[in-house]
């Protein structure tokens, strides 16, 4: 299997495009009664020279968005990108906790939620990394765990066991904890269900995105300027360096890989 889900490139007729990794959502292509995947999973993906998707998914890419650029966004920022817009029910002038400040989900929260007006928090392990936080336009980058100046609207959640409570104690009455992943595992130690009935808090999952929010995404990036943060640009035969990167935990942002 050919691994990999983002790609921006040239299509059979020469036009610049971006793939939406989600195959078999509306059935187009691959038969209704297939269940939804993305690439990877069924069909092969995108570390390749070519690659071969439903026409259905490919969609245009907006002349101001490089092809580096338009590459980070179908997965990560996609994720973002729902898990902010769609899932949190937050409005501009609202809070959030962005956790695991450098991964690609949580890099992508925090650019969208400040060039949406949100007023963002985050966390990181790494003091380098809480520094970076701040340049993207968070409002203060503290050490997992610790205590914010105030309780926040949302919570965008991607780390999992290690986060959770904090992620509970985090939010205002009401508030809502968008999860998406948990990297570092999906038993958390207390699960904060006291405090979840007490507090009318809500939990909601959130996976991948549709084609529309890809759409709405790669327009709101080309209009307002945001773009994704990539930490490195390498060809492909230098992959290795890339997952290397990605397994020691140093990169901040996307790494892309490219084909010349």
């Amino acid at each position: 299997m050919i691994l990999g889900c983002d790609a921006a490139g040239i299509d059979e007729d020469g036009n610049e495009v971006v793939l939406h990794s989600v195959i078999g959502q509306t059935g187009h292509g691959v038969g209704p009664k297939e269940r939804r995947s993305i690439l990877t999973e069924h069909y092969q993906g995108t570390f390749a020279e070519r690659v071969t998707v439903p026409t259905w998914n490919i969609l245009p890419k907006p002349k101001e968005l490089s092809f580096a650029e338009a590459a980070c966004l179908p997965t990560a920022w996609l994720t973002a990108y729902r898990m902010l817009f769609t899932n949190s029910g937050v409005r501009p002038g609202d809070s959030v906790l962005v956790q695991g400040a450098g991964g690609g989900v949580a890099t992508a929260a925090i650019v969208l939620a400040k060039a949406a007006g949100l007023r963002v928090f985050a966390t990181s392990r790494d003091e380098a990394k809480r520094k970076r936080a701040l340049e993207l336009g968070a409002l203060e980058a503290v050490e997992p765990g610790a205590r914010l100046p105030e309780r926040v609207d949302a919570v965008i959640e991607t780390v999992g066991a290690a986060t959770w409570s904090h992620s509970v104690k985090s939010l205002k009455p009401g508030g809502t904890i968008v999860i998406s992943g948990a990297t570092s595992g999906d038993r958390p130690s207390h699960a904060e269900l006291t405090r979840i009935f007490f507090l009318e808090l809500k939990v909601v999952g959130s996976t991948m995105g549709t084609k529309d929010e890809l759409e709405d995404l790669l327009a709101f990036c080309a209009t307002t300027g945001v773009r994704p943060v990539i930490d490195e640009v390498l060809p492909m035969d230098r992959a290795r360096e890339g997952f290397e990167r990605l397994d020691a935990g140093g990169q901040f942002g996307k790494i892309v890989l490219t084909n010349g």
